[in-house]
């Protein structure tokens, strides 16, 4: 039997949120154990830094320009096929919890349902008041009838009522009673956490609150495009507060929070693996953790996310776990990419790999190496900025190049960045117009035109000359 797949994704954990990652102020050790018992991916990009279109990318393994997701609102074409649906073709028992997200959601709306081959399929897009489809909110009501129509921080709920322990709860009834027995299965645990708002059960605030936690990474602005100046008055084009409306002690307890919010989902993670293992299943199951963008948190004067290309906020952790195949305390520092992950599961279920990405496990085992380059895009993706903001940043060695595209694009000016990332790491020193780095600018631009045209959709088979 082909093996089975857990794949847990958080929404907005930037890579630097977990202790495997190197960061020793925040408490994750179910997820710092199961990154000892795989590989664990050092340097993942996510192809868009908002939400609807790096899930898409996720589930298509396709770039933003080939699946036509561009942007948070707007719905994947009926005719994109979903890694989900191979396998449920395939004869795998699939499913879901939690968010999705591969259509509009907003204003209470329910989410258009794809031709996704899910048998479960527990949708709940985020914890807050709104559609009456949202699973999480029928289960809280059914336990709590007083919170229906109430004033609640669904944010801050004890941690048995939390949007998180529903996800694993759900998590683990699959495991343990829905699953059918006799096939392979996929089940997809989307948690939303650690996204905004800021806040957790007091029990894990309480953890962070008094820690002298580090304090955002600095940035002069002045050196960067002007629409980040634009966005740290104003996050989401003018939507949510911006970098400077926080006082040094409102940072530091954001952080708290968010910290907070990922000890919970490590929690439930550790809840969701025990389970795993007290059916037996551990040894034929590739678990994959990880998440659809990250979480800026002050750094670079700079919050939530938008239109920037920062490491914080595109760069992501991803675990595997295979014990069959994968050897414990991997590390692979191989640029490697979201749309990576469909061509990974589909060819470890013994299928075809479909989209554009690259089988990650001969990575894992050292026999391939990585394209070499990384690409994520944003259209205007997030609150739609006007005039629109377009951008696409490519990943190639040490280098990071950041285009802000003009006209005809938009009327915006054509500003960008570069970084030496080994120099550089925290991405301070912008050398776009630095005429020593000309040379390279030059070349990674013109590499990026041919990175366009090679990952154009070509799918379409040509059946004759003309």
């Amino acid at each position: 039997m082909p093996p089975n797949v857990l794949l847990l994704c958080t929404d907005q954990q930037r890579f630097s949120a977990l202790g495997a990652y190197g960061n020793d102020e925040i408490e994750t050790p179910n997820l710092d154990r199961l990154a000892a018992q795989g590989v664990v991916f050092e340097n993942c990009y996510v192809q868009s830094p908002v939400c609807a279109p790096s899930r898409a990318s996720l589930m298509t393994g396709k770039y933003l320009h080939a699946h036509g997701l561009w942007a948070n609102g707007v719905g994947l074409p009926d005719g994109e096929r979903l890694f989900s649906k191979d396998l449920a073709e395939a004869g795998y028992d699939c499913g879901l919890v939690g968010k999705f997200h591969l259509n509009a959601c907003f204003g209470g709306r329910s989410e258009k349902r794809h031709d996704d081959g899910f048998r479960v399929f527990r949708w709940a897009h985020d914890p807050y008041p709104g559609s009456s489809e949202n699973e999480y909110h029928r289960w809280l009501y059914t336990l709590r009838p007083d919170l229906a129509g109430a004033d609640v921080d669904y944010d801050t709920l004890p941690t048995d009522l939390h949007y998180s322990r529903w996800i694993g709860n759900q998590t683990i009834d699959f495991l343990t009673r829905s699953r059918d027995r006799d096939k392979p299965f996929l089940f997809i645990a989307n948690f939303f956490d650690p996204h905004h708002g800021f806040g957790a059960p007091e029990e894990y605030v309480r953890r962070y609150r008094e820690k002298q936690l580090t304090r955002p990474i600095p940035d002069d602005l002045a050196g960067k495009p002007p629409i980040q100046t634009e966005a740290s008055k104003a996050s989401y084009a003018g939507h949510a507060r911006g970098y400077t409306s926080y006082t040094a002690d409102e940072l530091q307890e954001v952080k708290a929070a968010y910290y907070a919010m990922v000890t919970l989902v490590d929690d439930e993670v550790g809840r969701i693996l025990d389970a795993l293992d007290a059916e037996g299943l551990g040894e034929d199951t590739l678990v994959v953790f990880t998440s659809d963008h990250g979480e800026m948190l002050g750094d670079h004067q700079l919050m939530l996310k938008g239109p920037m290309m920062y490491d914080q906020a595109v760069r992501v952790p991803l675990i595997l776990r295979w014990p069959a195949e994968i050897a414990p305390g991997t590390r692979s520092p191989e640029l490697v990419q979201w749309i990576d992950l469909a061509p990974t599961i589909l060819t470890a279920a013994g299928l075809d790999p479909r989209g554009q990405g690259q089988d990650l496990l001969p990575l894992a085992t050292n026999r391939a190496r990585a394209r070499g380059w990384a690409l994520s895009e944003y259209r205007n993706s997030g609150h739609p900025y006007d005039p629109a903001v377009h951008l696409t940043m490519l990943r190639r060695d040490q280098w990071k190049l950041v285009v802000q595209h003009g006209s005809p694009a938009t009327s915006r000016e054509r500003p960008g960045e570069l970084y030496d990332v080994v120099a550089d790491p925290n991405e301070q020193q912008n050398l776009w117009d630095d005429p020593l780095h000309r040379g390279i600018r030059t070349e990674l631009q013109e590499f990026l035109l041919d990175v366009l045209v090679a990952t154009e959709d070509r799918s379409q088979a040509r059946v004759a000359d003309w």
